[in-house]
């Protein structure tokens, strides 16, 4: 993300927007409690977060890639694109699947989705 801001912001030059978007992507990770605003906090039962955070995943690995990799050509570009995408999951993805999304039933309690699942096994067996 250091290599990803390559201009200048007003008299924010690119070195300095680099570090200010590095303590940007340690500190949205404390805003997470509010920004996530499903009821339902559990990834299994949310299918478009669980792709969402799967792609998130791999565009985390790939930054780390990216950064043992020369600031030049395409590098770069794709730098800025998975920043873009790191911070999008955050700031917007988040909030919005929670509003729009509908998440899959959820068990009343822990036995019932545990007994479930073993129910669905000796069905198969």
């Amino acid at each position: 993300m250091l290599r990803a801001i390559t201009f200048n912001i007003g008299p924010i030059d690119s070195k300095l927007g680099g570090v200010l978007v590095m303590f940007g992507a340690i500190i949205v990770l404390f805003f997470l409690p509010w920004l996530d605003t499903s009821k339902v906090r559990s990834a299994v039962y949310r299918p478009w977060y669980k792709l969402f955070f799967w792609i998130f995943v791999a565009n985390a690995i790939m930054l780390g890639w990216l950064g043992a990799q020369p600031a030049e050509g395409i590098y770069v570009v794709l730098s800025q694109l998975g920043t873009l995408y790191y911070f999008g999951f955050f700031i917007v993805l988040m909030p919005l699947l929670g509003l729009i999304e509908t998440p899959k039933r959820i068990p009343n309690s822990i036995t019932e989705a545990v007994l479930e699942k073993k129910n669905a096994k000796l069905a198969k067996a």
